[in-house]
């Protein structure tokens, strides 16, 4: 038996429990918003506890949380360090999750079990990974081999708000800086590059009148109509700004939510709308800001009596590979076409993740953990997130593989 054999034979004979364990971490919500997830990083810290894994528990100052608009937030690391000499891998995935809507077949906050699958909020992204990556390590130190550098996880909370309060904050606070970076991602494809993302609030000014007298006043949400058309018809420019990284086409625009008005019968005073404008990892992103505020400029100067104010509401740039990165990515795709029978393509993903912040401190990166071909497929963000048990384990096996042959001594 090699020791690769002996880790598919650990994770195998432990699977039933590994399937717990990610139940009992889908069955604790973490929506956010609001982002009360303090007491599921302490429930996490608690399981991870009855394994022989000690957390250490970083919450983030409650002001800081607060004026995030989040609730609550305690991330946790665990730290493994088996020799002084070797590379230090830290293993990122995060818990919170976006609020699972309507058009559940299953209970979302049930991590019930059907024809293979389970199904729940964060099934598939990403508290699978919480439990790949436990399990990779846990069946990693089972062999009882000598072992160089060290592995951490980093288990976080501030993924759907951007990641400031999540690795950044750890980051920024000195609490970790690991040599290589996995990231939770899906068991077909190594992600090594991804998308960057301007998310911006503009108000637009009109003044209110009586629906009855509508020459008393100045139309805001006629004024912000001109400005989205605008906005709009850059999308058809985008297309043609094409990507030279497999997974990612071009540039687009797209905005998420309009308020505004007072009542039926009254002409808007103000309208608000948030838009979101992915970039391609060729972008800049300074340049990308100015033009998205030239195209509001220009089409606010057609509507006379309208103002309007532009925030920035995050500036997420794009993950590039960075040298350093390729025998991790090496060896996740050797082992997985190992495992899953096939070639396991090196891609990027019109996505934008935590693993940026990483980047942004030199530290090389790949993406992989649980998960299907697409993120359609798993139906994250929609009704009936589910994960295929099977790719569970597999992905673990990869995982675990690849950490073997960073970490094992020569």
């Amino acid at each position: 038996m090699t020791a690769y054999d002996a880790l598919d034979a650990w994770i195998n004979d432990h699977f039933d429990e590994e399937v717990r364990y990610l139940q009992a971490l889908v069955r604790i919500p973490t929506d956010t918003p609001p982002g009360d997830n303090a007491p599921h990083a302490e429930r996490t810290a608690e399981l991870l506890a009855e394994m022989g894994l000690v957390a250490d528990r970083h919450p983030v100052p409650a002001d800081q949380v607060r004026d995030y608009g989040l609730r609550s937030l305690t991330n946790l690391i665990v730290r493994r360090r088996y020799d002084a000499a070797g590379p230090v891998i830290a293993l990122n995935a995060h818990g919170d999750v976006v609020p699972p809507g309507e058009g559940w077949q299953h209970d979302p906050y049930g991590a019930e079990i059907d024809d293979g699958r389970l199904y729940g909020r964060a099934a598939a992204v990403s508290k699978s990974d919480f439990a790949t990556y436990t399990f990779a390590v846990r069946a990693l130190e089972s062999l009882g081999l000598p072992l160089k550098g060290g592995v951490e996880l980093h288990f976080t909370y501030d993924e759907e708000f951007g990641g400031e309060l999540g690795p950044g904050w750890l980051l920024r606070q000195d609490l970790t800086r690991p040599d290589l970076l996995l990231a939770a991602g899906f068991s077909y494809q190594v992600v090594t590059a991804h998308n960057g993302c301007l998310q911006m609030e503009v108000t637009v000014h009109g003044k209110m009148a009586h629906a009855a007298i509508p020459d008393t006043g100045i139309d805001a949400l006629q004024g912000a109509v001109v400005l989205l058309n605008a906005l709009y018809a850059r999308n058809l420019a985008y297309r043609e700004v094409c990507s030279q990284v497999p997974g990612i086409r071009h540039p687009y625009l797209n905005v998420g939510r309009i308020d505004g008005g007072t009542n039926t019968n009254v002409v808007p005073g103000k309208v608000v709308f948030k838009l979101d404008r992915r970039m391609i990892p060729e972008e800049d992103p300074v340049a990308v800001e100015q033009e998205i505020r030239d195209v509001i400029a220009q089409a606010a100067a057609t509507v006379p009596g309208i103002q309007v104010d532009i925030k920035r509401l995050l500036l997420a740039k794009a993950l590039k590979p960075l040298p350093g990165h390729e025998a991790l990515v090496a060896a996740l795709q050797r082992h997985a076409q190992a495992v899953f029978g096939e070639p396991i393509p090196t891609s990027g993903t019109p996505l934008y993740t935590d693993v940026r912040l990483y980047g942004e401190h030199g530290i090389p990166a790949a993406i992989y953990g649980a998960g299907p071909r697409t993120v359609l497929e798993s139906n994250a963000k929609r009704a009936d997130e589910h994960l295929v048990l099977d790719d569970l384990k597999r992905a673990t096996q990869v995982v675990a593989r690849t950490l073997l042959d960073l970490l094992r001594r020569d």
